[in-house]
C-alpha cells in the first residue's frame, strides 16, 4: 500500500529582522510551504519577503508573542509544522531528520528541539543556556499556544512529545543593542502579564530576583566559562527581570490613578 507523503509548513513571525531572517528562511528551504507573518516591519524584511519566491508573507498587528503564533498556526495549509524564530536556523543535518521524522509514520504529536546558542558567530556553552529546548515541530491537529503566556509562549500538547537528537542554531546575540532592547521588550511583556494575574510590584522581590537571575546564570550555570560574552549575556538577562518589575509599578501606578479619576 502507497502511504501519502505528509507535508510540512514552516512558520516564522518577524519585525525587523533583516540580517536574520535571509539565512533562515533558506534554512528551511525544504519546507513545502513557508509563511511568514510579519508585524509591519521598517527595516526592509516585508519587502524581502514579499520578493521571495518561496515565501507567502502576511502582515498583522503584534499584540503579543502568543496572539501572534496563534494566527501564525491557523495559516498553515499542512498539519505538519516547523515553527521557527527569525534568528533561528536549521542545520543539513538537523533538516535530514525532520525530513525523516515527518515521513516515518509517527504517531509523536511534538517534538523538543535542544538548541545551540550562538553569541554572533561565537558558541555560547553555558550561561544558562546549555539545557534550553523548545517545541519546534508538531502537528498542528493536536497542539496550541496556551493562552496562559503572552511572552516566552509555550504549546499545549495533546499526544507525547518527542525530542530530536540534532541541535536547532539560535543566534541570539547581534549586538549589544539588539539583544538589549529584546530583553527589556520581554520584560515589559511579562509585567503585563503579571499584572493580569494580580501580582503585585514588591521592591525586595525586584532585588532579589534580578541579583538571582545573574547569579543563578553566571555562576550556578557557568556563564562564567563563557568569557566576557557570558558575562553580557547574563547582565542582560538580569536586566530584563529588573525591568519586568519597574514595569508592573507603573501598571500599577497607572491603574491606581485611572481609579481615582472615574471616583464620583
Amino acid at each position: 500500500m502507497i502511504t501519502k507523503k505528509e507535508k510540512l509548513t514552516a512558520l516564522i513571525i518577524t519585525y525587523n529582522e533583516m540580517g536574520y531572517i535571509e539565512k533562515c528562511i533558506d534554512s528551511v528551504s525544504f519546507a513545502d510551504e513557508i509563511i511568514v507573518v510579519d508585524s509591519f516591519s521598517t527595516d526592509g524584511t516585508f519587502e524581502f519577503l514579499k520578493s521571495h519566491p518561496k515565501v507567502r508573507v502576511i502582515q498583522n498587528p503584534f499584540e503579543n508573542f502568543t496572539a501572534q503564533k496563534s494566527f501564525t498556526l491557523k495559516q498553515a495549509s499542512n498539519d505538519w509544522v516547523l515553527f521557527l524564530d527569525a534568528d533561528e536556523i536549521v542545520s543539513n543535518a538537523l533538516e535530514q531528520e525532520i525530513l525523516d521524522t515527518v515521513s516515518s509514520g509517527t504517531d509523536i504529536s511534538a517534538f523538543w528541539f535542544y538548541r545551540q546558542f550562538m553569541f554572533k558567530n561565537e558558541k555560547l556553552n553555558y550561561s544558562g543556556w546549555q539545557t534550553d529546548k523548545n517545541y519546534r515541530l508538531f502537528r498542528k491537529s493536536n497542539a496550541k499556544f496556551s493562552d496562559c503566556k503572552i511572552v516566552h509562549e509555550t504549546l499545549d500538547i495533546d499526544g507525547t512529545s518527542g525530542i530530536l537528537n540534532e541541535k536547532l542554531i539560535h543566534y541570539c546575540y547581534k549586538n549589544h543593542e539588539d539583544y538589549k532592547n529584546k530583553m527589556l521588550k520581554y520584560g515589559r511583556l511579562k509585567a503585563i502579564e503579571s499584572f493580569y494575574k494580580e501580582k503585585k510590584y514588591n521592591y525586595i522581590l525586584m532585588v532579589v530576583k534580578t541579583s538571582w537571575k545573574f547569579f543563578n546564570h553566571y555562576i550556578l550555570r557557568l556563564g562564567f566559562l563563557d568569557g566576557k560574552k557570558g558575562f553580557i549575556i547574563c547582565h542582560l538577562n538580569a536586566l530584563g527581570v529588573l525591568e519586568r518589575y519597574q514595569e508592573l509599578k507603573k501598571l500599577e501606578q497607572k491603574n491606581e490613578l485611572a481609579y481615582y479619576l472615574v471616583m464620583p
